[in-house]
């Protein structure tokens, strides 16, 4: 958005014209009217930020840590810290700040992953690793940890440590996910604590600093905090659930890419773990990769019928529920209302 004229505010002209437009991709559940316009205005400065942060003086490298951000994206972290800060002073430049540093951060781990798992598509653009190699994806998702870290340096020691708890948090996820269960874990609770930590911990860490920042009362953005590692679980078990039932491309990858690939999301592993004779034939199929085109197509309709997705999304709606209570310590009104709604948009979205 550079170059855009401003309002005295400082929100781009065109911004401010668009009057109860929804302020991102992320489907029905954000509120239009004033609320969605402010919404829309903080989005804008967000990105305006991110397009600044990832840029360079060197074109190859300017390319390479725009590329995630120029494919889009929901940019479900920041529009999380910007509805928190609607709870307090939104305009204060440290909410903007502090969305952008959680939003390279996940875009950080975005190439980092497509690495681990050899992904050949991220967004429905070819992954940086595919179109680069893996060495320039690593080396550019620590180029984006650096540029967090720099915003970072600006809010404070406390938000410095809040994210290097995070970070830590995110790593031992991965960890914990790359070595997988270990004799006597339930795979299933394993799983979920995984989820916790790689998706959940950064969610709730958006929603901390945009509370914090914003000036909401301590006790307030904590209970924002536990909402934000709720929903970000359900938010992921979704992202897995529409693998499996979500239409081709909708997701910018094909159905049943993780049973391509051998990862064992939460349908998988409820299937595995159960004794169902109705699910002998799915069990057989999701024990290892399914690589086999007829075999795929087998399992995607096996899954798609098994009791097993139902239980899957179940614990969906669970977690989303978990996340909704949490919103009593919230003031009743429009922001409350909207996070209401992120609880049901997580559990029926298609895309």
């Amino acid at each position: 958005m550079t170059g855009a004229r401003a309002a005295a505010d400082g929100t781009p002209t065109e911004v401010r014209h668009r009057i109860s437009t929804p302020a991102s991709t992320m489907g029905p559940w954000l509120p239009e009217g004033e609320l969605g316009n402010g919404l829309a205005a903080g989005l804008a400065r967000v990105e305006q930020a991110l397009a600044e942060a990832v840029g360079s003086e060197h074109p190859f490298v300017r390319e390479a840590a725009g590329h995630l951000m120029a494919a889009g994206g929901k940019r479900f972290r920041p529009m999380l810290a910007l509805l928190a800060a609607q709870l307090g002073d939104p305009h204060r430049p440290e909410v903007t700040s502090a969305a952008v540093v959680c939003e390279l951060t996940h875009l950080a781990t975005l190439y980092h992953d497509d690495v681990m798992d050899e992904a050949s598509v991220r967004r429905g653009a070819p992954s940086a690793n595919s179109r680069w190699g893996n060495s320039i994806a690593i080396l550019t998702g620590d180029l984006l940890f650096a540029r967090a870290s720099d915003l970072l340096a600006d809010l404070g020691p406390e938000a410095v440590r809040v994210q290097a708890r995070t970070f830590e948090r995110l790593v031992t996820g991965q960890i914990r996910e790359t070595v997988g269960a270990q004799p006597g874990d339930d795979p299933v609770g394993h799983h979920l604590e995984v989820l916790a930590d790689k998706t959940g911990s950064l969610v709730a860490t958006s929603a901390r600093f945009g509370a914090s920042f914003a000036g909401v009362d301590a006790a307030l953005v904590e209970e924002l905090t536990a909402f934000g590692e709720e929903v970000g679980v359900a938010f992921q078990l979704s992202d897995d659930l529409i693998d499996i039932v979500g239409v081709e491309g909708a997701s910018g990858k094909s159905p049943g890419t993780d049973l391509r690939e051998g990862i064992a999301t939460l349908p998988a592993l409820f299937a595995l773990a159960g004794d169902d004779p109705a699910e002998a034939r799915l069990r057989e199929l999701v024990a290892a990769p399914v690589t086999d085109d007829a075999e795929h197509a087998e399992a995607l309709e096996l899954l798609r019928a098994s009791r097993s997705l139902q239980r899957a999304t179940e614990v969906t709606r669970e977690y989303a529920e978990r996340a909704r209570a949490r919103l009593t310590a919230v003031p009743a009104g429009e922001v409350r209302d909207a996070l209401s709604a992120l609880c049901d948009y997580v559990v029926t979205r298609t895309s």
